[in-house]
Order: structure tokens, then sequence, then C-alpha cells
């Protein structure tokens, strides 16, 4: 964490279509993660309105069509199309790979879930990990030639704060002997998600593919709460500029960093970094509820998950 920060005259409150006001994408071809509501949404539409060709890689095809239809009547010129993709269905991955064709010059890895009930793939994966690490790993690594062949890809994973209450349990990522902890578990998974930026950025350095981690910040109208309780993930002493540091913002306000990271020439070159707010994130402290923690930018964690992904993925399904 030493050295001058990456910083941008962006902050909490800029919406993604600021961020990106005068970036043109003519010509970028963009895959956006979860990207039939929410943060993810507004992802792709603030691409598309920028000129990029945006693929809307969502689990449910017809709410996908509906927000292309959506981004379409909204963004004059838009180039939106809907591909079918489950990232906790190993399958289903490698047929979205197989799909793909040419160049990819932006990967938005937005989709998630949080604080689920607990639940496995058939290959034993806890669900969590699966979706929010393993699938974008899978996803990422498979589309690595397209990223390369680019020249200057980037890859933006949305990460969370809630990565500052647990680490990756390397001895039982699928909670096969600690009891489950559906907080533990998403924290886990946030934390994969930065160390997946880390060690793709180490690796990918010499492909001209930067990979960069963020917070988006709290927002309550997505359907990432759907399993729990709104008031504990926004309790009222919350607010932009609070003592806890704590950025609530709305949807354009929170698809903002994506987007910064995705797409504008202030971070060009810049890789292997958490950015929340649209800045460059210090160290964490405790007791405020922002910044990285340290575990989740240490080189030699970030390796180590790399081969373990690399494993469970080359495992053979246990159904």
């Amino acid at each position: 964490m030493s050295g001058t920060r990456t910083a941008t005259p962006f902050g909490a409150t800029t919406t993604a279509a600021e961020v990106l006001a005068d970036v043109d994408l003519a010509g970028k071809r963009a895959i956006v993660t979860g990207a039939s509501s929410g943060i993810g949404r507004e992802t792709a539409r603030v691409l598309a309105a920028a000129g990029a060709g945006v693929t809307l890689a969502v689990r449910n095809n017809e709410s996908g069509e509906k927000a292309a239809r959506e981004i379409a009547a909204a963004t004059r010129g838009a180039r939106v199309h809907v591909e079918h993709l489950d990232l906790s269905d190993r399958a289903s991955v490698v047929d979205f790979v197989a799909r793909w064709e040419g160049a990819l010059h932006i990967l938005v890895a937005n989709a998630g879930i949080m604080a689920t009930p607990e639940q496995r793939t058939p290959e034993g994966w806890e669900m969590q990990f699966a979706t929010n690490h393993l699938g974008h790993f899978a996803l990422a690594t498979e589309l690595h030639d397209a990223l390369a062949a680019a020249g200057g890809a980037r890859i933006a994973v949305v990460s969370s704060v809630g990565h500052i209450n647990g680490e990756v349990l390397f001895d039982d990522v699928n909670f096969e002997r600690h009891s489950y902890n559906p907080w533990a578990a998403y924290s886990q998974s946030k934390t994969a998600n930065v160390l997946f930026a880390v060690e793709a950025a180490r690796r990918w350095a010499d492909d001209g593919i930067v990979v960069n981690a963020l917070n988006p910040g709290r927002i309550a109208s997505t359907g990432l709460i759907r399993y729990i309780d709104p008031a504990a993930v926004l309790p009222q002493s919350f607010d932009p500029e609070g003592s806890t540091g704590v950025s609530v913002k709305d949807i354009p306000q929170g698809a903002a960093t994506s987007v910064l990271l995705a797409a504008s020439p202030l971070v060009e070159g810049v890789t292997g970094k958490y950015f929340e707010d649209c800045q460059e994130a210090g160290p964490f402290t405790p007791g405020v509820r922002r910044g990285v923690a340290d575990y989740a930018m240490d080189p030699e964690k970030a390796a180590r998950l790399w081969e373990l992904s690399l494993d469970m993925l080359a495992a053979p399904s246990r159904h």
C-alpha cells in the first residue's frame, strides 16, 4: 500500500454517466455479468451510451432481454445483446466462452449474491464462493486470449467493503468443517475478488490486461439484499459523509467506480488495485468501514487462491 494512490476528480456522489461523459468507446466490446438489474444494468447502459458494444451476461434471459430493450430505448444507437450465463454452473461458463468470438476489451465481473442460506453446487462448492469468485475466475481465465487480443483490455471486479470481515478460509472454502455462516461466506468471496485482481494483474501484465477490484458502496435498491433485512444493511446511522465513512448511494452512483475502472482514461494502466468512491482506497482502519484489508492485497495469498481455484475447476464433479 505504499506510494502515491491514484486519485480522480470524482467522488462518492458522482454518477456513472458523469464518469464517462466525454469518453468514446466506439469499437470496444464489453461483457457485464449480472446486467439485468441494479448497478450491473446501469454499468451496461453507460458503457453502451459511450459507444461500446455490450453483452449482458445474465442468469435469467427474460430479465436480460427486458434490460436490453430498456437500454436500447434510452440510448440511441446502443449495441446491446443478451447471453445466458450462470456463474455457479461450470457448464454454463464453458458454453458462454465457447460462444464468444473475437477480442474483448472490457469485462465487468459484477454479478453476485450475498448472505444466502447454505447452498451448494453439484460439485459441492459453497454457493457464494462459487458464484462471486469461482465463476468469475473461470470466465476471466477462459476469456484470457480474447482479452489479450484486445490490446489494453480491462477487468473490473465488483467486491465489497464486506471483505474486511473475513479472509479466505483456505483450508475449508466450502464450509465442510466449519459451521456455515452466510456472512463469513460472503466476506470470503469478496476477499477472493480482490485477491483475484491482485494475481491476475501480476500474471497478465505482459498481455496488456489490467485488473482492478472495487467497492461500489452501499446500495439498498438492488436484488443483492433479497435474503436480508434492508434495515440491517442500511441502518439510519449511515450516511454518505458519516463518521463510519460509509457511502450510501443510489444505483447511478453505485455504478460509477465500475465504469471508471472499465473505461476511464484517468486510470489508464492502473492495475492490481482496489477502488472505492472513484478513488484508489487506502488501508483499512478498524472502526471505519472503508479501505482495503492487508490480507486482500497479499500477493502470496493471491497466488495461493489462484492455484486453489484452478484445482477446484479441474476436479471432477461429485455428481
